[in-house]
């Protein structure tokens, strides 16, 4: 498309901003990524090739209903829990340790560990969302029978999970429920046969918010996503096509020169809508005290372009700060043996509780840092923080 032609459509685009059609934003994002640029797979994306089996599930034991002290920030004890994955090298999770074992420090403050709690006692409520985009199509069935193989290994009569299809606008399939009553569910959804927009951050920031909202504060709650991550349809995502627009449209495009200023200014007012975005989602989910996990499935069918590489990592980015982590199996037959792992570290965390010595008050986020000082070797993964809940 002549780049006359481009601003001529952004004009259109800006006087009609309430009412953007799909395929206009698409057409728009498809003009920002043409200066993409192939790059490998951030480094800190999981790759998964042949992984040794998970330990096997602890023997499930009936346990009483947990009590109000399994809370994941209650105010009135400053009572805090950190769910902690410990790994080895091989990325297998380390069992046995002790409370002496681990160092937390909130704010750069030391914490006292009173007890180490069983995850076996918790709750889990996870939301599940799921990719329909055209762009999954192919591989869409497989990952369905994944996920739902996945719901009914982890979960337990006592947790719950939700679904969310992540299309054009966020979409709750199915609310709150049992692992049979969602795999079902689950199964019944379908993917896109046309191209369609996606909107990746609006849907996990209504994740967030729902599982904030709908379940207890003592649960531990997840939010895992089989998506690429990438997004052209969520708010901030559109804003900034019409902020792309309006950085240019003064502009003179009839030499190279003035070209080259108006696709170097539209790339920088779409990565700056990314980038709010990102940093908007990561808040939500640690306002809701979320563990997130990322399953990319694209493996090697993915040509990493600027774009990919950006969504993969703001899905690495938001895994990290949650003490979760983000996927790319290098092939759709290893979907199962990443949903393996996913559940055998979530039936291995370590529940951290301490009563914080945070004087500080107010509701700032607050910094927290786990280590194991006598194994160094090992990789410890928890959330960077909280943000304290007001009584």
């Amino acid at each position: 498309m002549q780049t006359g032609g481009m601003r001529s459509w952004l004009m259109h685009l800006d006087n009609r901003k309430k009412s953007y059609a799909p395929a206009l934003v698409l057409t728009t994002l498809a003009f920002f990524s043409c200066a993409a640029i192939f790059l490998s797979v951030p480094a800190g994306a999981q790759k998964i090739k042949q992984l040794p089996p998970p330990p096997p599930a602890p023997r499930y034991k009936p346990k009483p209903t947990p009590t109000p002290e399994y809370e994941i920030v209650r105010v009135s004890s400053n009572l805090v829990i950190a769910p902690v994955s410990v790994t080895d090298a091989k990325g297998q999770p380390v069992l046995g340790l002790k409370s002496g074992d681990f160092r937390i420090e909130e704010d750069g403050r030391a914490q006292e560990i009173v007890q180490i709690g069983d995850p076996e006692q918790v709750p889990l409520d996870i939301a599940l969302l799921i990719d329909v985009s055209s762009s999954v199509s192919e591989r869409f069935a497989f990952e369905e029978q994944a996920a739902t193989r996945f719901l009914k290994q982890v979960l337990r009569s006592a947790d719950r999970a939700t679904i969310f299809a992540i299309d054009r606008t966020p979409r709750l399939e199915q609310a709150l429920t049992s692992a049979p009553v969602a795999s079902a569910k689950l199964m019944t959804i379908k993917a896109a046969t046309g191209p369609s927009p996606t909107a990746f951050y609006d849907t996990v920031t209504e994740a967030a918010r729902y599982l904030a909202k709908n379940t207890p504060e003592q649960h531990r709650r997840v939010i895992l996503v089989i998506s690429d991550g990438e997004d052209n349809f969520s708010n901030l995502v559109r804003d900034s096509a019409v902020a792309a627009y309006r950085a240019t449209k003064d502009e003179n495009d009839s030499t190279p020169a003035a070209r080259q200023r108006i696709r170097t200014a539209s790339e920088a007012a779409l990565l700056a809508g990314h980038r709010k975005a990102q940093e908007e989602v990561q808040q939500e989910v640690q306002k809701a005290n979320a563990v997130f996990y990322a399953i990319n499935p694209s493996g090697k069918a993915l040509r990493l372009n600027v774009i990919s590489t950006r969504a993969q990592n703001g899905m690495q980015n938001l895994a990290i700060a949650t003490g979760g982590t983000a996927f790319v199996p290098e092939k759709t037959e290893n979907l199962e043996a990443v949903f393996d792992r996913i559940a055998s570290e979530l039936r291995s965390q370590y529940l951290l509780q301490y009563y914080s010595n945070n004087k500080s008050g107010g509701a700032s986020f607050r910094r927290i840092n786990v280590s194991t000082p006598a194994q160094p070797q090992l990789h410890v993964r928890a959330r960077e923080g909280y943000f304290p809940k007001g009584k």
